[in-house]
């Protein structure tokens, strides 16, 4: 019975596979037509067709990026629905060509129960069933009967109860990149995965309680959800490093989501992918919000009037300029409000207009006759005037984000100006040479400094305002384009009017987003959130002013020294009391042996943990090993050992800074291609990390080399040792140094 069960199922899911390939069929059919129409000159013809366009490849991305895994589950219904008591539940929805439902979305209200439903709380479901792929085959199927008159019928043995999806997910080898959890979310997960979008929702768990999964999760189902809304203004997630952004970046194209923009910490400003880390007070002095004042002060600093009065020469006109005519301008500008390179405009506008003045009567003091034609010369003259322009300069300079930060760190005299209060210490952790990297803690400072500054103006753009009258144009040909070919609900007029072919090297919502500084978006995704800096908040705020955010972390785990210590002082300054708390308490990745450890470490170094409950044991218990005189040697006899019990699943070697290039060098030595640092660490079977960088990661099994070092490494360091110490799904080794 079992096998005619399993067979009956093979075939339902064969049948939705070829659904799914007529459907690519069909799109790529239209994508070709579109693609060959000729329409001539006319503008709204054109348009019309390289936004469809744009719309086929769309779906046509969206339908080959699901195939895997295309169908994970079924419910049984109490009652017939659509002619049917079935529904299955898989990564996108499918229609016949009738319109009846073959496919219901994950993200879909009818699916709710797949993930809600209890014995107690049915949800009008009778069983629960999950369909294991491999490829497009469905290899075992586990039920989990809510109705008992299901076990008592004569089709009972029907019903096949197995080691359950969520267990076999939990055991199955890391490949080095985070898979989807669509097939086995869990109820409480489920629970905040369909929240509000509205405000900011945090998501506090421990190591191992899926909140990065939960967080993408939640990210598609928000586009789904609220399509309209996101589609023009788009996603953002936000993580502490590359290597954990390829980690997770498979996840969203999988669950059919693929214009969602990605950023590390490091590159939250255009132009800049910061990847080198201050040492702990420089990341606190730069991360508090008194640098926003700092660099207001630094700002305004470079609008000064000169000390003495100044000679100039203009056209063999000797002309004597008192500091209060620069002071008087200066005052003007800095009293409408704008950035220094907008109000610049105002305050050599009224420069110019005062000295044009004082020439004027100068010359006419000296006999000269000037009328209104004799001062827009002089007034021409006095701007194109190099003595005019070096006084104009040396008072208000236009600055680029970048300039500004690298002369406050690289002019100490200028640095203790503006710092009356701070010590030495606090002055030279800040000082560096001007052509330094930028690090992750200078680019919320350098996005500051953009908000302080502004765009410097030009004369204006024709081809600016063309694009403003071609967008109304876009726009009104997208509206009556959605009209004649009644496709009113699938494309709104907005994402059509962004494929139209005139807006040239447009780029997607994505990219473009990821270019412009002042993009907004309709929600933010930030991991590993107790990391960031009051700064750095600020940035993300801006990035986002509706406020709608998903936060996920953990305040126990926090390594960063501008980091939070409660999410109350994180978030209440930023978002006032529009934020939400959710918990999360079931550790789905770490086996209970690992976990009791790790927590109790974490306890007795004082660290604010959430407890969680293991969902299983797991098979090895830690292994101690002494490291003797030569670490680096240990570890690798540590791996070693490891690849003896597994030589397929994926390993991660994690030492303290002062250690990671030593290991590193003789781990590779002995497993050659097979070990990598950092990020392309990721793509081989062993990776060699830094706690810091093995944030937000998992592996089969851990080597940490001297975890006495790591957690002294720095004032944080437990908190390190606590995240280091909960990578594994498997197996952990500890190399100690006595």
């Amino acid at each position: 019975m079992q096998e005619s069960e399993l067979d009956r199922e093979r075939a339902v899911v064969a049948g939705l596979y070829e659904r799914l390939d007529a459907l690519r069929v069909e799109t790529a059919e239209r994508l070709t037509r579109v693609r060959r129409e000729s329409v001539g000159g006319n503008h709204q013809a054109r348009s019309e067709r390289d936004a469809f366009a744009q719309l086929y490849e769309d779906q046509l991305v969206q339908l080959r990026e699901v195939d895997a895994r295309l169908v994970f589950g079924r419910l049984l219904l109490e009652e017939v629905v659509d002619g049917t008591d079935h529904r299955y539940i898989g990564r996108i929805g499918l229609r016949d060509d009738d319109q009846r439902s073959l496919l219901v979305d994950w993200r879909a209200q009818q699916a709710s129960a797949f993930y809600q439903a209890t014995a107690s709380e049915r949800m009008g479901v009778r069983a629960r069933r999950h369909l294991t792929m491999s490829g497009r085959q469905v290899q075992r199927i586990d039920d989990e009967v809510f109705d008992e008159a299901l076990l008592d019928g004569a089709d009972a043995g029907e019903h096949v109860q197995g080691e359950g999806a969520l267990l076999a997910a939990l055991t199955a080898q890391r490949t080095g990149r985070m898979h989807d959890i669509v097939a086995t979310i869990q109820a409480e997960q489920d629970r905040i995965i369909r929240s509000d979008i509205r405000g900011a929702l945090v998501v506090q768990g421990g190591p191992g309680t899926g909140k990065t999964a939960v967080a993408l999760h939640r990210a598609a189902y928000l586009l789904y959800a609220n399509r309209q809304r996101l589609s023009s203004s788009g996603v953002l997630v936000v993580g502490p490093s590359n290597a954990f952004l390829r980690y997770i970046e498979a996840v969203l194209p999988s669950l059919g989501e693929t214009g969602v923009v990605m950023q590390s910490l490091g590159e939250l400003f255009p132009g800049v992918e910061a990847t080198a880390v201050d040492d702990a007070e420089a990341a606190r002095l730069k991360g508090d919000a008194s640098m926003a004042r700092l660099l207001s002060r630094a700002v305004r600093s470079r609008q000064k009037a000169p000390a003495e009065e100044q000679t100039i020469v203009v056209d063999n006109e000797r002309l004597v300029v008192q500091p209060e005519l620069v002071q008087r301008a200066i005052a003007k500008a800095q009293r409408t409000g704008k950035p220094h390179n907008v109000a610049r405009v105002t305050f050599v506008k009224h420069a110019l207009a005062e000295l044009t003045d004082q020439l004027a009567a100068q010359l006419r003091a000296a006999g000269s006759t000037i009328d209104d034609a004799d001062l827009k010369v002089l007034r021409e003259d006095l701007r194109t005037s190099y003595d005019v322009r070096v006084l104009l300069n040396t008072a208000w300079l236009p600055l680029t984000p970048q300039k500004l930060l690298q002369d406050l760190y690289a002019r100490p005299a200028w640095l203790a100006e503006l710092t009356p209060r701070w010590t030495d210490g606090q002055r030279g952790a800040l000082q560096r040479d001007r052509t330094a990297p930028f690090t992750v803690s200078d680019v919320p400072l350098l996005d500051e400094a953009a908000e302080l500054l502004g765009d410097f103006p030009g004369r204006p753009d024709p081809a600016d305002r063309e694009r403003e009258r071609q967008r109304k144009r876009d726009l009104e040909n997208a509206r009556a384009a959605i009209a004649n070919m009644g496709v009113k609900g699938l494309v709104s007029a907005e994402q059509l009017a962004d494929g139209f072919a005139e807006r040239v090297d447009r780029g997607t919502t994505a990219e473009r987003a990821a270019a412009d500084r002042s993009w907004t978006y309709g929600h933010v995704v930030v991991d590993e959130a107790q990391e960031l800096s009051p700064m750095q908040w600020r940035v993300l705020l801006r990035r986002c002013p509706m406020k709608s955010f998903t936060i996920v972390g953990d305040i126990a785990q926090v390594a960063s020294a501008a980091g939070a210590t409660s999410w109350d002082a994180a978030l209440r300054p930023v978002f006032k009391d529009a934020w939400r708390l959710e918990k999360l308490t079931v550790n789905y990745r770490t086996p209970a042996q690992i976990t009791r450890e790790a927590e109790r470490i974490a306890v007795a170094a004082g660290l604010p943990i959430t407890p969680t409950r293991a969902v299983r044991e797991g098979d090895w218990p830690i292994r101690r090993v002494p490291a003797g005189g030569d670490l680096a040697g240990a570890v690798t006899a540590a791996v070693e050992h490891d690849r003896m019990v597994d030589a397929q699943g994926t390993l991660a070697v994690i030492a303290p800074e002062a250690a990671v290039a030593e290991v590193e060098a003789a781990v590779r030595e002995r497993f050659g291609a097979d070990a990598a640092r950092g990020a392309a660490g990721l793509t081989r079977p062993i990776a060699v990390l830094t706690g810091y960088e093995a944030k937000g990661l998992e592996f089969d099994a851990v080597v940490l080399a001297d975890p006495a070092a790591l957690a002294a490494e720095s004032s944080r360091g437990a908190a390190s040792l606590y995240v280091a110490m909960t990578r594994p799904t498997q197996r952990l080794t500890l190399v100690e140094v006595p």
